[in-house]
């Protein structure tokens, strides 16, 4: 059993990090995109913390994208033009063959 085309549904953007230096030497970050594929996006839960004198909110994503090659935690993800860190990469087995499950969070580290 695969996915069914119609639930793969929303757009998702797999994006690399790059790491430059400006002309003071101070390090610049950048991201550039890797792969932009269908996906199924499940948010999972939500939370708040408080960080630097502020209220702060987590969301937690469970994303199935078509099985792809190259795909890496230090990658991050965009939904909905929102970064998430991608926390773990599961290749899909038995009633997921040919599917990667991404598990990523939003809100703790905005992207590294």
């Amino acid at each position: 059993m695969t996915i069914a085309a119609a639930k793969l549904s929303e757009r998702v953007t797999f994006q690399q990090k790059g790491v430059t230096k400006n002309a003071i030497g101070e390090e610049v970050v950048t991201w550039s995109d890797v792969a932009t594929v269908w996906a199924e996006v499940r948010p999972v839960r939500g939370g708040e913390f408080y960080a630097a004198n502020q209220m702060q909110q987590t969301l937690d994503l469970r994303v199935f994208v078509r099985a792809r090659s190259g795909l890496s935690p230090d990658y991050r993800l965009l939904w909905r033009s929102v970064p998430y860190d991608i926390t773990g990469i599961i290749p899909g087995t038995d009633k997921y063959a040919g599917l990667i499950e991404v598990t990523a969070i939003n809100g703790v580290r905005n992207g590294r």
